[in-house]
């Protein structure tokens, strides 16, 4: 984004070396950092005449079939007493739609040639980009409106040169010209999430409020008070869909290109603005944010039967949206192998302690969940274990396996739940001959939570007096994700949606010592007792008796 650039393009002083060298820069840049489109917020010159406006249509032409952009009308490239209806100017022989025709992004323009609108792909979605006349007419605003209608599933960013002004601590305010935009355009038209203006200095930003509830972020940047008139000054908007942010950074390309040692005193002091009006990060969930106007495609279900073969042998799914789930329940193995589950409560625990629900993760297989209410003091949860003769209580997996799960912990995370246990094997590892771990009542295989909501998964192999233990990252609440726990009949790696984690041992693990005793979700034994069970939310789970590639995982 790139304000107003009116002081190097002002009569006999003009000078457009630092643009020239800020669109090198573009273009350099825009490959490594996906930089999908420019927009000039207006006043490209100072007076508009056509000596000045000529100036910055050349120097623009370094960008076209290069990078689109689109590039708007500020008070001082027009007469500032007229709106988009004022005909003819220098202005619009140089930057009207004649000029965008050619890019790719170009959706159209209003009758009058002064707005336009842009559609661009990047990061796997569609955005508007509206650039509006500094002061648009009713007309405008009704082609402005058309343009949303047709494209009702797009979010949409607004660029215009009056909108908002700031105080010296960046606080945004709606300037009047801002005020009918907001009234007439902005504020019942949910896409428009974030609006752009330069006009006035110094910069600053503010949120508001729409009218289906929702943020609009609203930015006024404009730096032609600094040094060099901004030495064409850019200011980078980086979407990062999957951390669900915009980071913003401001700094010049033309003073970068210097070396440092031969930088002007004013040019080190202005290279780079880091300050809380010029660099930020904006949280936005995207997702959430567009949902109303763009709600997210979901999967299809996808049946079992797809997802089963000769080596699954155990794939457990729910169905059903808060109801309880009474002791002695059956929730069916869906590979085939006979390994149901049947639900058990622990001590006093009510029906409350276990429900389904609705919620699932977005690519998980079967769309619902089973919900468990576990915890200490007292203890109280549920479990769902395998029969006494199941098949898979004996299993020990000697060619490797893979166990996955979908699991959510609640936001907020309420109370004590340290070494709460996710998926079991009962047992007493010493039982099975192993004196090594942390205790001989401990059982052979689990899935945990530490204290610090670390997954820790610890397992005695079936060859020899070992615990090998992963370690995670701390597990995030309130959000949905796909845990893999995967053994080569070597080594074993712990993936969190589709992400290995950093403490696999590199000790060997060569199958489970299992003892024949029941499989189970939603709680881990000691000394063959269950105290706590499970917090949160536990969806598809899936028993493999071998390695699967990541590719090749539910998610």
């Amino acid at each position: 984004m790139l304000p107003d650039t009116q002081y190097l393009f002002d009569a006999d002083s003009a000078d457009p070396a630092p643009l020239r060298e800020t669109f090198r820069y573009l273009l350099e840049h825009r490959a490594d950092a996906n930089i999908a489109f420019m927009t000039h917020l207006g006043d490209v010159t100072e007076h508009g005449t056509a000596e000045e406006i000529g100036l910055a249509a050349r120097t623009f032409r370094s960008l076209d079939g290069r990078m689109p952009y689109s590039v708007l009308a500020g008070n001082h490239d027009v007469n500032s007493s007229t709106d988009d209806q004022r005909g003819d100017s220098a202005y619009l022989d140089a930057f009207g739609p004649a000029r965008y025709a050619g890019m790719p992004t170009f959706l159209g323009a209003s009758p009058d040639g002064y707005n336009s609108a842009h559609l661009l792909s990047a990061a796997g979605r569609q955005w508007l980009v509206l650039a509006l006349d500094w002061r648009i007419s009713d007309g405008g605003l009704a082609w402005a409106q058309r343009i949303l209608d047709e494209h009702p599933r797009v979010p949409a960013v607004l660029t215009t040169h009056d909108l908002a002004f700031a105080d010296d601590a960046g606080r945004a305010s709606l300037s009047d010209n801002g005020r009918r935009l907001w009234d007439r355009l902005i504020n019942d038209n949910d896409q428009i999430f974030l609006t752009l203006n330069g006009h006035f200095w110094p910069p600053g930003r503010t949120v508001l409020t729409n009218a289906a509830g929702h943020d609009v972020h609203v930015h006024i940047t404009n730096y032609q008070d600094r040094y060099y008139g901004g030495a064409a000054m850019i200011r980078l908007y980086t979407f990062d869909l999957a951390r669900n942010v915009i980071d913003v950074e401001t700094f010049s390309p033309w003073f970068l290109s210097h070396a440092p040692a031969a930088r002007t005193p004013l040019e080190a002091e202005t290279v780079e603005l880091t300050g809380p009006a010029d660099r930020f990060s904006l949280a936005v969930d995207f997702d959430a944010r567009f949902a109303a106007f763009d709600p997210p495609a979901l999967p299809a279900p996808i049946p079992a039967a797809r997802l089963v073969d000769r080596h699954t042998v155990g794939y457990w799914r729910f169905d059903g949206d808060g109801q309880s789930v009474a002791d002695g329940a059956v929730v069916r193995d869906l590979s085939g192998k006979g390994n149901h589950l049947t639900v058990r409560r622990l001590a006093t625990s009510g029906p409350d302690m276990l429900t389904l629900s609705a919620d699932h993760h977005p690519a998980q297989p079967a769309h619902a969940s089973v919900r468990f209410d576990g915890g200490k003091s007292p203890d109280r949860g549920a479990l769902l274990a395998t029969a006494p003769h199941a098949a898979l209580n004996g299993m020990t997996f000697e060619d490797g396996y893979t166990f996955e799960v979908f699991l959510k912990l609640p936001d907020p995370f309420v109370g004590d739940h340290a070494w709460m246990g996710i998926f079991s094997w009962e047992g007493r590892s010493g039982d099975a001959g192993k004196s090594s771990g942390w205790s001989p009542l401990e059982c052979t295989c689990s899935l945990n939570l530490s204290p610090e909501r670390f997954l820790q998964y610890v397992v005695y192999p079936a060859d020899r007096d070992a615990d090998p233990t992963s370690w995670s990252h701390a597990l995030p609440v309130g959000r949905w994700m796909h845990v893999a726990v995967v053994n080569d009949g070597r080594h074993t790696v712990v993936w969190v949606d589709k992400s290995p984690i950093v403490r696999n041992p590199s000790q060997r693990s060569h199958g489970i010592a299992t003892l024949g005793r029941p499989f189970v979700l939603g709680a881990t034994s000691f000394d063959l007792q269950y105290g706590q069970g499970f917090y949160g939310w536990l969806g598809d789970v899936r028993i493999t008796d071998r390695a699967l590639p990541a590719r090749r995982f539910l998610a």
